[in-house]
């Protein structure tokens, strides 16, 4: 097969640069946030890009377009506006540019993510417009909600991925494996003291994030440049701190200063890098797609059945009106796991007493949440050394 993409909502290039892996070429891209485009340009040099999707008038002959589309209005953490939404409503302009294109012009493929959230929201409301969408485009269509952590990142990121085709069997590209059982149980049981164990720090009284041996899902940070990683616990040393940028980079699968150049621009902010990092799409799932696109296997028929209620479950395919349900976990693989703490390349920058102590007076306010015994003291502990290394430096 022929493999050109079109990128729209580019971002830093993870989709794109998960497909090169696959043996896909990038002819164009179309992106608005003038540090994406930095790092854009940096990456893919040769590339033609655009600036904005919204005055888009059409775009090259292709074999596949991947839109990874604004997620804020549609995250659980974000606006929840959804799909009608300033910044998730963009999307309709992928579909205003494949209309524009006569039916012999349109790509093959199409490849949309965005978070697994969607399904959920606004009783699915922006599904039922994108599949609807795709429909009246003549495409059939098939998604999943895939966990990063399947393919070896121990970074819990649950996203939603639609492939699209005029011609070819979707359910191929996306539903061929499966893991039945998560390999790795998220719940909050027993504390193993060999392993590290992520949280969201900035929360407290309603989400945890809790994520043993890895990372929660990394997030852009605030409108105002203030990053705000997740903290990793280290319950062997009574630590806790937050991953160096290089390391979210590469838990996003990308090498380490992908997004560096984004550093020099103008007006640059220190939360500029973590913005682009945890806005991205992580590399290794679009790299198994793209290899699943070139290389397909019959899917699981075994697990396919109608779709009856209204609900989007996890995985799903449909064309001409039809839907089907996929049972499917949110593990298409099973690749080698690396912990955490092993993973990462640079030392943990602690957590200061101002965040460690605005989290943990919230934690032990929740009611919502039943916090282990154990990551409570052990935070307590945290506190009271940096408290007294404060004093002693007379901070």
């Amino acid at each position: 097969m022929a493999r050109e993409i079109v990128g729209l909502f580019a971002g830093i290039g993870g989709i794109e640069r998960g497909l090169h892996s696959a043996g896909f070429e990038t002819t164009f891209l179309c992106e608005k946030d003038e540090r994406a485009k930095a790092v854009l340009s940096a990456r893919f040099p040769s590339v033609p890009i655009s600036d904005d999707v919204q005055t888009l008038e059409s775009i090259p002959k292709c074999d596949l377009v991947s839109a990874g589309f604004p997620c804020q209005d549609l995250s659980q953490a974000g606006l929840k506006v959804g799909i009608d939404g300033k910044e998730s409503g963009l999307v309709e302009h992928l579909f205003r540019v494949l209309n524009a294109l006569t039916p012999a012009d349109r790509p093959t493929w199409i490849l949309i993510e965005n978070v697994s959230y969607i399904l959920n929201l606004h009783a699915g409301k922006a599904m039922n417009y994108l599949t609807q969408s795709l429909e009246e485009l003549g495409y059939a269509w098939a998604y999943r909600v895939i966990d990063a952590r399947a393919f070896g990142i121990p970074q819990r990121r649950q996203r939603m991925f639609l492939v699209a085709s005029k011609d070819h069997d979707v359910r191929d590209v996306l539903f061929s494996t499966n893991i039945d059982v998560q390999p790795i149980d998220d719940s909050i049981g027993e504390i193993d003291e060999s392993l590290g164990y992520g949280f969201y720090w900035t929360e407290g009284l309603r989400g945890l994030g809790w994520t043993p041996n890895g990372i929660p899902t990394l997030k852009i940070g605030s409108k105002i440049g203030i990053p705000s990683p997740p903290a990793i616990w280290v319950p062997s040393d009574n630590f806790f701190g937050t991953p160096d940028v290089r390391d979210a980079e590469r838990l996003q699968g990308f090498p380490e200063d992908w997004t560096v150049c984004v550093e020099g621009l103008p007006n640059a902010r220190r939360g500029d890098r973590w913005h682009m990092v945890g806005n991205a799409v992580c590399v290794p799932v679009s790299e198994w797609i793209g290899k699943q696109l070139t290389n397909p296997k019959k899917y699981l028929v075994e697990r396919q059945k109608p779709l009856k209620n209204k609900r989007w479950p996890r995985a799903a395919w449909g064309a001409k009106g039809q839907r089907f349900e996929m049972d499917m976990s949110m593990w298409p693989v099973n690749n080698t796991y690396k912990p955490i703490l092993e993973f990462l390349r640079y030392p943990l920058k602690p957590l200061s007493i101002k965040g460690a102590s605005g989290f943990y007076n919230r934690a032990k306010k929740s009611k919502l949440i039943r916090y282990p015994d154990r990551f409570l003291k052990s935070l307590e502990m945290y506190i009271e050394k940096i408290s007294e290394e404060g004093a002693v430096n007379g901070n």
